[in-house]
């Protein structure tokens, strides 16, 4: 493996675009990941093809913040995979401010197949994610289930704004596939990340544990009260998680030096657990992440499982609004 980029002596994070970092198989890009120094960033990837989960974009843009992109410490070499063109589409070098040589460029109209990368700070840039995610999910036969994803991802990231105690906020991304009639969504932040913030409010031993509570639903780093408080429910998470697992997606979620990962039911019984170490899943030792990142896969052919669960969290939020939450 190479890295190209502008020769010098200060040490660098670097991060190497493999050619496939789907969630299925994202540990490769993961164990390239050079975090070892913070003060400059170097980007390659493979010269022959590269397929890109938002999560891995968002990931690297990410970075980008944490180098300090007005420093002109990001760089990247020329890329020659005729599929580079997909990273300017999906914003990373207009976010990162660079402008590397790419081989082919094919522009194609965004418009309800992604949201490029986009820095949410506060409450009016998180609207207009929530607004633009909607044509990306087409679920114009249930408009209520689009609002119930919606929510989902409002608590998410709302999370990210009120505890990651981050300036640069939540880092997003998605894309749908046509072909496949899935969206693939990515959130990432570069905070104090989930050990600390959960351990406010609990005891928690390591980087998998605090996973494990973040994704049991009704855990938060708000307070121990069950079901936590009427502006952090806690449940955005295992809900994210709990819709891949009913449509046989992946999940994945990474934080200090541990990655989780929900493999594919493919079959199994359908069963909603609370404790995610009870499904079916791996994890990863990984270069220590300062923050948190989720990516996730929706599948949105129209199932009874999924119709189900969806008309359920719809439920769910509804009484939130209304304040009606119980335990």
């Amino acid at each position: 493996m190479s890295f190209t980029g502008n020769p010098g002596k200060i040490s660098e994070m670097k991060a190497y675009i493999p050619n496939s970092a789907f969630l299925g198989n994202i540990n490769s890009f993961l164990s390239a990941l050079d975090l070892s120094d913070e003060q400059k960033l170097e980007i390659s990837t493979n010269p022959k093809w590269m397929s890109v989960h938002p999560v891995v974009i968002s990931m690297i843009a990410a970075l980008g913040t944490k180098v300090g992109i007005e420093k002109k410490n990001i760089f990247c070499g020329e890329i020659l995979a005729p599929s580079g063109h997909y990273l300017k589409r999906m914003g990373l070098f207009d976010f990162l401010k660079i402008n590397p040589k790419v081989k082919s460029i094919q522009e194609h109209e965004p418009a309800g197949r992604l949201i490029p990368l986009t820095q949410i700070r506060n409450s009016d840039e998180l609207e207009k994610f929530l607004k633009d995610l909607v044509p990306l999910l087409h679920l114009d036969r249930e408009p209520k289930h689009a609002v119930a994803i919606q929510h989902i991802f409002s608590e998410l990231v709302r999370n990210v704004l009120e505890h990651a105690n981050e300036p640069s906020g939540a880092i997003v991304c998605a894309q749908y596939f046509r072909k496949s009639n899935k969206i693939s969504i990515g959130v990432v932040d570069i905070g104090i990340g989930l050990k600390l913030s959960i351990s406010r409010s609990y005891s928690v031993k390591d980087d998998l544990d605090a996973i494990r509570l973040a994704l049991t639903p009704g855990v938060t780093g708000t307070t121990r009260k069950p079901g936590g408080t009427q502006e952090n429910a806690g449940f955005g998470l295992f809900l994210i998680k709990s819709i891949a697992y009913v449509n046989s997606d992946y999940f994945l979620i990474l934080s200090g030096n541990k990655m989780y990962k929900l493999i594919q039911r493919k079959g199994q019984a359908l069963n909603l657990k609370a404790n995610p170490l009870e499904d079916r899943y791996s994890s990863m030792d990984i270069q220590p992440w300062k923050g948190v990142a989720v990516g996730v896969d929706i599948s949105l052919n129209q199932t009874q499982e999924f119709d189900t669960l969806l008309d359920a969290i719809h439920k769910f939020y509804a009484q939130e609004v209304k304040g009606q939450k119980k335990q």
